[in-house]
């Protein structure tokens, strides 16, 4: 590739869409539900990923909870209070599934649901 072909690739538009943050919380859990769906699957023969998906997931509902405690958070208070309520029970949940007595299908179904609330809004700008 010559100079001029690099310079033509190096500014030419992006064929990506630019996401709306809802859009990028959709994929966020998207993706972490599937990480926790097949390690879940994996759970005897590999426990250590396991660990490690439901590790992330927490991560994800622990962001979650503090956007949503934020003052300058544009959410209507009572969508703020279930959402952090969710975090809350994602993270006893979990902790109660490293014991031995938790279920992960409920983790997987409240990112469901967090799925189904976020939609697919995706606009190209």
């Amino acid at each position: 590739m010559n100079i001029v072909e690099q310079a033509r690739k190096g500014y030419a538009g992006s064929s990506l869409p630019i996401k709306s943050p809802r859009g990028t919380e959709y994929e966020a859990v998207s993706r972490v539900s599937h990480k926790l769906r097949q390690a879940a699957l994996r759970r005897d023969k590999d426990y250590p990923a396991f660990v490690a998906a439901l590790a992330e997931n927490r991560r994800l509902w622990a962001t979650f909870a503090v956007s949503v405690a934020q003052a300058d958070n544009l959410l209507p208070d009572d969508l703020r209070a279930r959402l952090f309520w969710l975090a809350e029970f994602t993270e006893a949940e979990s902790r109660r599934i490293l014991r031995g007595q938790g279920d992960i299908a409920a983790l997987i179904e409240v990112n469901a649901a967090m799925m189904r609330g976020l939609g697919v809004q995706e606009n190209v700008a």
